[in-house]
């Protein structure tokens, strides 16, 4: 990972002594273009960040992990395909606020994020987050969450409809949504009524969900600059299955 081009590494070990200086600076140092950003945060092995970069020549894409053995696949794929749209940053999401300026970034992908049950702050689409996206998301930059979990659905739902937070298209079995439609590049969906496009392909472990007979999840939503958020104050049922590499639930059936 030291000798990929492509790959940047700064954990909280690093980052307090090193300082980042490519922060407000990524288009010209790095992609040398003025094209969108777009972050996939918690990215795992980068199929996901590969796949959108494939899909989407025209914008650039970050994927953002703690694991570097896990993203060393995404990032030999990018630079085995000589993808200059795709770079990876190996850090705590927690810090993700330092490396990039303010309206740097248009677009926010969560993809299979870990649900947190347990604890709030952790998970990816909390308040807690959102505040820390507000500091480098354009104003009204959109946030895309796709997951297997219904409590992580459930629980955005109800922080975005207690923040009144816009949102686009929302869908609780996004593979069998009638509103969807394959678009003419074949690899993405369009959006009956709506002019953008989703990704229709899948990473390993969301097939392994898929064959498992979960249903995927996806929303869109835009996250504005301004307001005070707040976090839903409702209890949820957990999930009722274990997922790949989760813990196992607790005696509990629901988590605020």
């Amino acid at each position: 990972m030291e000798t990929f081009p492509n790959v940047f590494q700064y954990p909280y070990s690093v980052i307090e002594n090193v300082p980042f200086n490519m922060k407000g600076h990524w288009r010209e140092q790095y992609f040398h273009n003025q094209n969108p950003i777009v972050l996939e945060l918690g990215c795992g092995k980068g199929e996901y960040t590969v796949g959108l970069a494939r899909l989407y020549p025209h914008m650039n894409f970050i994927g953002v992990d703690i694991k570097g053995a896990r993203m060393h696949k995404g990032a030999k794929e990018a630079l085995d395909e000589g993808l200059t749209n795709v770079a990876f940053l190996r850090t705590n999401i927690e810090i993700i606020d330092r490396f990039f300026s303010e309206g740097e970034v248009q677009e926010i992908w969560l993809t299979f994020s870990d649900p947190q049950m347990k604890n709030p702050r952790k998970r990816l689409t909390s308040t807690f987050f959102m505040q820390r996206y507000r500091r480098f998301l354009t104003d009204g930059g959109w946030v895309h969450l796709k997951t297997d979990s219904n409590f992580l659905f459930t629980y955005t739902t109800y922080m975005v409809e207690k923040n009144q937070l816009p949102v686009a298209f929302r869908t609780e079995d996004l593979y069998h949504d009638a509103r969807l439609h394959l678009s003419d590049d074949r690899n993405s969906f369009g959006v009956e009524g709506e002019t953008f496009t989703l990704p229709n392909f899948q990473t390993y472990y969301e097939s392994q969900w898929i064959a498992r007979g979960l249903n995927i999840r996806y929303m869109r939503f835009q996250l504005p600059a301004q307001g005070d958020l707040e976090e839903p104050d409702v209890e949820i049922e957990l999930d009722d299955y274990r997922s790949y590499k989760r813990v196992s639930r607790s005696g509990v059936d629901k988590r605020k």
